[in-house]
């Protein structure tokens, strides 16, 4: 493939690419409810030539190549929002109330989509196929599920898989790859709810209630004992409650107590989860008891740690080194060879398949991007947008090669 030639294409783009963006920033939408961004989404490729189909609740496929025999490379993209008031100062902010594009899908959906553009440019140099998949519900951890379910991985049988996340408020320049080594690159994530159930009554008389804020904070700091006195030396676990709610009177003693939060892992086989969960309803209960309340723990929304393909990796950096020189660096030198603590449910696509994950830096803090994801002041700098294309494209293309030649040899 000629790189020079494939980085001017993807340049050429970046004015549809921002706008396209921008479209979707302006009108987020949330979990599987994206009719909006579908149907953009199904009339891009439709007009790039594409004959893209619904699957599952809100996904979207399409395939590229297949004009010579191969195997078969997926590239991700989510479409999501999240359910937080966008207070950024932009031109195209959110026109949706309590809605916002805070971790950049809007930025994978561009991407995608130019990708889309480039493969059909270069449909006769891919050797094997290239499956587009646009992502719903990843912010809930339900979208890749949905997707496999409702067959992801088959008609063609996918052999390998892709995914690129921008980052922002890092402290690079935009427009840099960190491409993740083989291994872990993120943890598990699963989400719980806590309800204490006591008796409520007025303030002034407690003795005649049974409070349950009283065994809520109690089970609260008890639960942190299982990190310092449980887990083995080489075992990573993180417990946090991120929600605490109980009553709404400042006289009155209510009935129950809430906490929600989130159990964070490195282990593949989720045992390390296994064990904090037992031992979370085992110390909510009898904490629970001891005063004289009762406890009921909820578990949902489970996503996997992302598992990397070495192999699948290093062809990434290699493409990305070929693409763009020391503008690409092994995600390891950021992360000291730790997981992130983030989680990605492309996770589940790594249990099934090779996979390999991509960050592109989208915004630094020099460069006044101080907010990362998830923040309501968060900003992303969509002029790294043909290089999101641009690298979907070679690494594919590459991999799939690099497939080809150790199958003839």
């Amino acid at each position: 493939m000629d790189t020079e030639k494939l980085l001017e294409e993807a340049k050429a783009l970046q004015p549809m690419l921002v706008e396209i963006r921008r479209t979707i920033h302006r009108h987020p939408e949330i979990g599987f409810d994206l009719p909006v961004t579908k149907e953009l989404v199904m009339k891009k490729l439709a007009e790039m030539g594409y004959t893209p189909q619904e699957m599952g609740k809100a996904g979207v496929i399409a395939v590229a190549g297949g004009k010579k025999p191969g195997r078969t490379m997926l590239l991700r993209a989510d479409m999501d929002a999240l359910p937080m008031t966008e207070e950024a100062d932009v031109p195209y902010c959110s026109e949706i109330s309590g809605r916002m594009h805070g971790c950049g899908h809007d930025m994978h959906t561009a991407m995608l989509l130019g990708a889309a553009k480039l493969l059909k440019i270069h449909e006769d140099e891919i050797v094997g196929t290239v499956k587009l998949e646009f992502q719903p519900a990843e912010e809930i951890f339900q979208g890749s599920p949905d997707m496999l379910q409702s067959g992801l991985l088959e008609n063609p049988k996918v052999d390998g898989a892709m995914m690129l996340h921008v980052t922002a408020g890092m402290p690079m320049p935009s427009g840099m790859f960190l491409v993740a080594g083989g291994g872990i690159s993120s943890t598990s994530c699963e989400q719980y709810h806590i309800t204490v159930r006591g008796k409520g009554g007025h303030g002034s008389t407690p003795h005649e209630s049974i409070d349950p804020i009283t065994a809520a904070a109690h089970i609260h700091i008890a639960l942190q004992e299982i990190n310092s006195r449980e887990l083995e030396g080489n075992q990573f676990g993180v417990f946090t409650t991120g929600r605490f709610e109980a009553g709404k009177a400042s006289n009155v003693i209510p009935d129950t107590a809430e906490m929600w939060g989130t159990i964070r892992t490195t282990d593949p086989e989720n045992k390390v989860g296994e064990l904090i969960r037992k031992r979370m309803e085992q110390i909510c209960k009898g904490v629970a008891t001891a005063f004289r309340c009762e406890a009921e723990v909820e578990f949902f929304d489970f996503c996997p740690c992302m598992m990397i393909d070495g192999e699948l990796a290093s062809m990434a950096m290699d493409s990305m080194h070929t693409l763009f020189g020391d503008k690409a660096i092994d995600l390891s030198v950021v992360s000291g060879g730790k997981a992130g603590g983030g989680s990605e449910d492309f996770a589940f696509v790594s249990h099934l398949v090779p996979t390999v994950s991509m960050f592109l830096t989208a915004g630094s803090k020099q460069d006044g991007y101080e907010f990362g994801q998830h923040h309501p002041q968060v900003r992303f700098d969509d002029s790294v947008l043909w290089r999101g294309s641009a690298a979907f494209v070679h690494t594919a293309i590459s991999i799939l090669n690099e497939y080809d030649r150790k199958k003839r040899y």
